[in-house]
């Protein structure tokens, strides 16, 4: 009895192995916002985080962000971190006539020859256990269906980004988080070509013959279900090319990958006895959102603490 269900585990495994999905890991169109307020959809609000200070209902009330395009950060290499070049560096929505609204990018260089980088990243870490909206029965969570998170995921196969060229030679990267927190970063090739491509990144390591797959064992339960999210782009300029301004542009990110679990029809339900995955989920999204929120309110209190006074001699203190 013990060998049938050994062997009834390992023919799960390998039928699972056939059932290669694809799915949009983020879609920048669904981020539009005309340029103007927060998106909706992925509207998180942090008000509620213990963080130390007396806050007006006011400015709890301004404590939200989203993953609108214009609130997409670009980090640069510290070398390039002059005060001019991290004002240029931004993200923009940008209208395309053949997708609609998509991410459009500007990064300042350094005009020195050496080596630079730039990373677009979300404003927050994008969170994998958010519930969906009520109502919202085809995402499982909140930011799946192309908002940054896929479930279920187990060796990816191979990932896909539409992005606009415009004969810049720098490299194109692709970050990615996992369930355990570890990025990985896919080269996905260079950007030397004029208008819109499909660069894809082949897994190198990715076994199609499933004899040849080292097949095990594991618990089906109470392990949760891996996950990845999109942690942003990474662009690369070498020492010999040309430095100042790059402009570039994004739709979106595709991914291949085999499922880490099939969904069988189990004579048990062991989530509605034990809860454990649920109460896992629940204490990773608390998590999340601590961590989260605790960046939001650095920023928002810094920008509190701004002068919105026009520098003296400025055309604006005349007006």
């Amino acid at each position: 009895m013990k060998k049938m269900l050994i062997f009834v585990a390992i023919v799960s495994l390998v039928t699972g192995s056939l059932f290669a999905d694809e799915a949009v890991l983020i879609d920048f169109t669904l981020l539009a916002t005309g340029g103007e307020g927060e998106h909706e959809a992925t509207m998180m609000d942090f008000s509620n985080v213990r963080f130390g200070g007396s806050f007006t209902q006011d400015q709890k009330d301004a404590m939200k962000t989203s993953l609108a395009i214009e609130n997409w950060e670009v980090v640069l290499a510290p070398s390039a971190r002059t005060v001019d070049n991290m004002v240029r560096s931004r993200t923009r929505e940008s209208e395309s006539k053949e997708f609609g609204t998509v991410m459009g990018v500007r990064v300042r260089f350094p005009v020195e020859p050496y080596n630079s980088w730039a990373i677009v990243k979300p404003p927050f870490e994008i969170p994998a256990y958010e519930p969906a909206e009520e109502g919202d029965d085809e995402r499982g969570s909140r930011f799946e269906g192309g908002y940054g998170v896929i479930k279920n995921v187990g060796t990816i196969k191979s990932v896909a980004v539409n992005v606009y060229g415009l004969n810049f030679p720098h490299g194109l990267s692709t970050l990615i988080l996992d369930q355990t927190g570890n990025q990985r970063s896919m080269f996905m090739g260079y950007l030397n070509f004029d208008g819109w491509a499909e660069l894809v990144w082949v897994n190198p390591a990715y076994i199609q013959e499933v004899r040849n797959r080292d097949l095990r064992l594991f618990p089906l339960y109470p392990d949760s279900t891996p996950f990845i999210k999109f942690a942003g782009f990474e662009l690369k300029r070498d020492a010999m090319h040309r430095g100042g301004d790059f402009i570039t542009y994004f739709r979106d990110v595709k991914v291949i990958y085999d499922r880490a679990v099939l969904d069988p029809d189990r004579d048990i339900d062991d989530e509605e006895i034990w809860n454990i995955i649920g109460e896992r989920e629940t204490a990773r999204r608390v998590w999340e959102m601590e961590r989260f929120g605790h960046n939001q309110v650095l920023r928002y209190l810094d920008a509190q603490k701004q002068a919105t006074e026009p520098p003296f001699g400025s055309p604006e203190r005349d007006q």
